[in-house]
């Protein structure tokens, strides 16, 4: 953190005028944003005289929009006090960590510490969600993100998604996990700050997002889930959720075992309450569901393929995995329909579906995202059809194979898929022939053929229900 000085003082209202003279008609040198720290060098006419070191510029500004702040021992308990209640605050995050910093360089030595970092790595963590384009007040700030970086606050910059997602580095939230008197709510506050998906660098290679995962399993597990809202409790499950899925997915693509990572994620999964998160955290769970349902098929049960039909997986160029559909009591050297993929084909989720002819499969060709092959017979013709989990580009989603009815030769299918900035969860019928949309719902209640039609395996082992 910044070192500071004796004589200070901190902006307290956004975008105060500094001028040439004490006076409200002198010209503007410049207009200072909340936090800002400043030198005090006098005081006339109801205005501070002041000096900006950070733009190495000195005026006047009103003394209402200001405040002076000492930082010897004595004043220590004041500034923790104004530090609590600006903690949770949205918009004043940049004063906060101001007075967090004024704090660290009034309290006594040997005083404890891990609630003023505490309270200035959320602010941080705030701060750049706002600057990301999250959550309220974003206007202004990335000049409040400057006023922060000045005491030593730092953050990255990734690019998601087309556009800017702007993490805190987390320093502080590491060293609140190794004070001892850090609460349990401080530690489990920290280890979400550290292991926050949308802050893993989406170019990072294989080799780098093994490494970054294993130290976010590390993290979370290492917080205790005792003493603990309810709400932290249910976060901490959501995310180690999230990160065991990703840790399922990186093994299986290198043909580790995978199913003890994603079994985890699954355990931790059902673990969370969603009713726990309120309306402002519910999309965490949402986002873990997403994750874990991807991988499900990686510990879901595997049923037999029944009738004639017979998948045969091969390798293809390095890295792909080649799929073949056979027909018992035919020359099994040529296939029905073969399709090379650089995804993770789940063979245990193949469905076989006499009465299309068809057969069902899920296949995973992102960390994130499951599409549904549907293997069909049309005019004495197999084909693969892939069905997606959105039409937009691929970011977090899952389709899968819920049934079929035979009288209408309607597949009955689910999809979530993170879009537009919210999740949607979409029931459907799809004609088989062609795969067009026949009719859809939110709920599958409202469907009819659900209720008759729906296969018993998927209604086991689906997350779609939940």
């Amino acid at each position: 953190m910044l070192a500071l000085a004796a004589a200070l003082a901190i902006v307290v209202q956004d975008r105060a005028s500094l001028r040439t003279a004490p006076s409200g008609t002198a010209p503007e040198l410049l207009a200072l944003p909340q936090g800002e720290l400043l030198e005090l060098r006098g005081e006339r006419a109801g205005y501070l005289k002041v000096y900006d070191y950070r733009r190495e510029r000195g005026g006047f500004l009103r003394a209402d929009a200001a405040r002076a702040i000492g930082l010897e021992a004595r004043d220590a308990p004041e500034l923790l006090a104004v530090l609590r209640f600006l903690r949770d605050s949205p918009g004043s995050e940049a004063l906060g960590i101001s007075y967090g910093a004024a704090y660290l360089k009034a309290a006594p030595r040997g005083t404890p510490t891990a609630e003023p970092l505490d309270a200035i790595a959320r602010m941080a963590e705030r701060l750049a969600d706002q600057a990301s384009g999250v959550g309220t007040r974003r206007t202004g700030a990335a000049t409040r993100l400057e006023v922060a970086e000045g005491f030593g606050v730092h953050t990255r910059t990734l690019e998601r998604e087309g556009r800017m997602q702007i993490c805190y580095d987390g320093e502080l939230f590491r060293r609140v996990l190794l004070l001892p008197d850090a609460t349990a709510e401080m530690r489990a506050a920290a280890a979400l700050g550290l292991t926050r998906p949308e802050c893993v660098d989406p170019q990072a290679g294989a080799l780098l997002r093994a490494s970054l995962d294993g130290e976010r399993r590390r993290v979370l597990d290492e917080v205790a889930d005792t003493d603990l809202s309810a709400l932290t409790r249910a976060r901490l499950h959501a995310r180690r959720a999230a990160v065991f899925a990703s840790i399922a997915w990186e093994e299986a693509r290198v043909h580790s075992p995978c199913v003890e990572a994603a079994q985890r994620a699954l355990t931790e999964l059902l673990a969370v309450h969603p009713d726990d998160l309120g309306d402002d955290r519910h999309n965490e769970y949402r986002e873990a569901l997403l994750r874990v349902a991807a991988i499900r098929w990686a510990v879901g049960s595997v049923t037999p393929l029944t009738g004639s039909l017979l998948l045969r997986t091969s390798p293809g160029e390095p890295g792909q995995t080649c799929i073949e559909l056979l027909q018992l009591r035919k020359d099994l050297e040529t296939p029905l329909a073969r399709r090379c993929t650089y995804g993770i084909v789940w063979t245990g989720s193949a469905r076989a579906i006499p009465q299309g002819p068809a057969l069902a499969l899920a296949v995973q060709p992102l960390e994130s995202w499951r599409e549904l092959w549907l293997f069909h017979e049309t005019a004495g013709t197999w084909t693969i059809d892939v069905v997606s989990p959105g039409l937009e580009n691929p970011v977090a989603g899952y389709v899968e194979f819920a049934g079929f009815v035979p009288a209408t030769r309607r597949i009955l299918v689910v999809r979530e898929v993170r879009e537009r900035g919210g999740i949607r969860r979409r029931f459907e019928e799809l004609r088989l022939d062609d795969l067009v949309l026949m009719r859809q719902a939110t709920v599958p209640e409202l469907l009819p053929d659900f209720a008759r039609w729906q296969d018993p395996d998927w209604r086991r082992g689906t997350l779609a229900l939940r």
